[in-house]
């Protein structure tokens, strides 16, 4: 007799997904939805999901959700969580969305204290809106709006989100993964669980930012993208936990090799 040991989770639908060959956000996907059934929070978690790649997680997820304007999924998952302060609430946001036209949401989310957990996918690019130049794209990297790269002198650094979160003095989980192995998709599920369970115990804010690929908008092959995001964006964007209510130094995160 054969057991099965490895399954869709129930928080996941069984659904074709849209996004595109190479693009990791249905990885990211599967681990929250695992987070959510081994915490046993699925029947009282709330998505918010506002513009972007993002904008169809509904679709996908098993839970109750609500679409947010761009770049207002903290204020939406705020609102949410004050009114029914029993459930679960997640954003689940990309980097063009978040560190750009939603930058002082996250902020003053952030630095409220707002228990709910946001999850930053950051690919160094506008995706579903045409591959525009986003706050986290690198330096001299290519894009629609910067086809020559990103000129720091002109549009400045890339920001990192999880760095600059990291100074509020409100008490919170700050952390980065990514997911382009397996080992380091190991870790991120390790990094979400401890995001939620934050939640779950009524302690803090969390954010969880994943590097993720863009082969389309970066105009790579998928087998290239991974490659791409250790070469270029791992230096810039440490692996690691940043934050926890308990202690503000950063834990690195060790990579696979």
């Amino acid at each position: 007799m054969l057991e099965t040991v490895f399954s869709r989770p129930d928080a996941l639908r069984d659904v074709t997904t849209h996004y595109c060959p190479g693009c990791t956000h249905g990885t990211i996907h599967r681990l929250i939805a695992e987070v959510l059934d081994e915490l046993g929070v699925r029947e009282r978690t709330v998505g918010v999901a506002p513009v972007g790649c993002a904008v169809l997680a509904y679709n996908y997820f098993e839970t109750d959700f609500h679409e947010a304007s761009h770049g207002r999924a903290p204020a939406v998952a705020t609102g949410i969580k004050r009114a029914r302060p029993d459930l679960v609430v997640f954003a689940y946001q990309g980097d063009g969305d978040l560190a750009s036209i939603g930058m002082a949401e996250i902020v003053h989310c952030a630095n409220r204290g707002e228990k709910v957990t946001v999850v930053f996918v950051n690919n160094a690019i506008y995706g579903m809106t045409g591959g525009q130049m986003a706050p986290t794209t690198m330096p001299g990297q290519v894009a629609t709006t910067c086809p020559l790269g990103r000129d720091v002198d002109m549009a400045g650094h890339p920001i990192r989100v999880s760095e600059m979160l990291s100074t509020l003095r409100t008490p919170a989980f700050v952390a980065r993964a990514s997911v382009h192995t397996p080992l380091l998709a190991v870790n991120a599920k390790e990094m979400l669980r401890r995001a939620f369970s934050y939640q779950v115990a009524g302690r803090c804010f969390s954010l969880v930012e994943i590097l993720s690929t863009c082969p389309t908008n970066w105009g790579i092959p998928p087998a290239e993208a991974t490659t791409w995001l250790e070469k270029n964006m791992l230096p810039y964007y440490p692996l690691g936990v940043f934050k926890t209510p308990e202690r503000g130094s950063r834990e690195p995160l060790p990579l696979e090799g």
